[in-house]
């Protein structure tokens, strides 16, 4: 039986593997109506311009902070409007997507040893947060925003050999939301050339990004892919020690879209059940006047090369991993398989060893477990062993404190428990607690997703941490010093 994910997946999603490892699916569309065109691209342009002409604010509605019930404020009439505005946006959103008809495809093109195909998604979203009450550390008590994003994809094949991938998305987001990733999709602290990517804006997030643009060569058993790439290295779920290159937080459940780094990748199929992966990935300076944050040009010191050689004895997949990250050694490993026919088994390991004589080497860890009933609930268990992390909160010196990769973790040590469930063929629930077992803060997240038609579908999700709120800048528990989200969104696959 094979091991199941707990987050969201979309229609065409379930029939690829389940090794979080392998690319996902980047749009969820039927081949059998991707012939259409004319009208539904009509269609789709009227509908990305009737959402931003609902999501553009009026100027500075959206930096003003959300004031709870009764409290005064001199833009109290503003924010009111700007509340207003929301919820009517969001209605009109849901009635817009309810009226609208079946849109399966952009463009497709089929000659006799090529096609070019291309779609895409739209997202519009709201979150509200509201911040631990520390002037200090937040400079506002809670905030709301809107946003929006429109995705394009193209893929081409060139007959057997050659295939191209373009993956780009223009992006808004209100002042108000722009340090947020929750409901965002995209993640700005991705290490990769700012040469293809550009801000419009300096008052709102208004960014375009070239996210995925590679080639691929493909002969005998043999794949070479060149470019702007996902590297999808991780075998557990919520922490994931060994996926070095932009990875997602445990709280993240919209995961259809990883980030593309700079990188070449060489995969050669040993055997059937045995594959081995040669991985370089180029490096860049931080840059805070880039449109992304780093330079433009690479930098030698900080490229990273990686081997992992992986293949299956007795119906577990096992994997060697070795190189070199930046300025650190690594040499790891992974598992994953099932167990007395019912319990699925992740897990996956390195050791870190810095070439600076200042930092010291440490180990990370974690181990998963889970199960999927019948019923359609899901349920898995993982521990995280972080050995960069803090053995107590007085090693919580700064928010940018010790990190795996490029997600945050504070601490020493770490439990996440994740319960999925299917409530209708269209209604979709998870969640996951994640329990910092140092400081022993808690950040409980809330999914449900509900199916408005094959090519769109409506997400809400909560955020609530427990935990020791943060004092006069200083860090009492991790979690504590997390806000309070509430995220609407809405996708529409095309």
């Amino acid at each position: 039986m094979p091991i199941k994910p707990l987050y969201h997946q979309t229609q065409l999603e379930r029939s690829i593997p389940l090794d979080p490892r392998w690319e996902p699916i980047t749009s969820p569309f039927n081949d059998q109506s991707s012939r259409l065109k004319g009208r539904q691209f009509e269609i789709s342009n009227l509908a990305l311009e009737i959402i931003f002409c609902i999501l553009r604010p009026a100027p500075g509605a959206l930096t003003m902070p959300v004031i709870l019930a009764g409290a005064k404020h001199p833009h109290a009439q503003l924010q009111k409007n700007f509340i207003k505005r929301f919820i009517h946006s969001y209605c009109v959103f849901i009635v817009f997507v309810l009226l609208s008809s079946p849109v399966y495809a952009f463009y497709k093109w089929e000659g006799s040893k090529s096609t070019v195909e291309i779609n895409g998604m739209l997202q519009a979203y709201g979150l509200a947060y509201k911040n631990p009450d520390d002037s200090l550390l937040f400079k506002d008590n809670s905030k709301a925003g809107l946003g929006g994003l429109g995705r394009v994809i193209l893929k081409a094949r060139k007959g057997e050999s050659l295939s191209f991938d373009l993956n780009a998305y223009q992006t808004y987001l209100s002042q108000s939301i722009a340090v947020s990733q929750t409901a965002t999709g995209i993640a700005p602290d991705v290490e990769r050339s700012s040469a293809l990517e550009w801000s419009l804006s300096k008052n709102s997030y208004t960014h375009t990004a070239i996210d995925r643009l590679s080639l691929r060569w493909t002969k005998d058993r043999v794949d070479i892919i060149a470019g702007r790439q996902p590297i999808n290295l991780a075998t557990t779920f919520y922490f994931t020690p060994n996926d070095f290159f932009a990875p997602f937080a445990a709280q993240t459940f919209y995961r259809v879209y990883k980030p593309g780094v700079d990188a070449v990748r060489t995969e050669v199929r040993l055997g059937e059940l045995s594959q081995l992966s040669l991985i370089g990935v180029l490096g860049y300076d931080p840059d805070k006047n880039s449109s992304n944050g780093w330079s433009k040009r690479p930098t030698g010191s900080r490229a990273s090369y990686l081997g992992r050689i992986s293949k299956n004895i007795y119906n577990f997949e096992w994997a060697l991993i070795a190189g070199m990250l930046a300025d650190e050694d690594v040499i790891g490993g992974s598992a994953q398989g099932e167990m007395f026919k019912w319990l699925g088994v992740r897990a996956e390991a390195h050791v870190s060893k810095p070439e600076s004589h200042l930092s010291e080497s440490h180990a990370e860890y974690s181990v998963g477990i889970e199960h999927h009933w019948e019923s359609s609930l899901d349920a898995r268990v993982e521990y995280f062993y972080h050995g960069a992390g803090a053995t107590s909160v007085l090693g919580y010196t700064s928010l940018s404190a010790a990190k795996t990769g490029q997600t945050r973790y504070f601490g020493r040590r770490y439990a996440a428990l994740g319960i999925g469930y299917e409530f209708t063929p269209l209604l979709t629930g998870q969640s996951v607690f994640i329990n910092n077992l140092i400081d022993h803060s808690l950040l409980a997240s809330f999914n449900a997703v509900y199916s408005l038609s094959n090519e769109s579908e409506l997400s809400f999700s909560v955020g609530v941490p427990f935990g020791k709120r943060p004092k006069l800048f200083n860090i009492r528990s991790e979690y504590g010093a997390y806000p309070s989200s509430l995220d609407i969104e809405w996708r529409w696959y095309f």
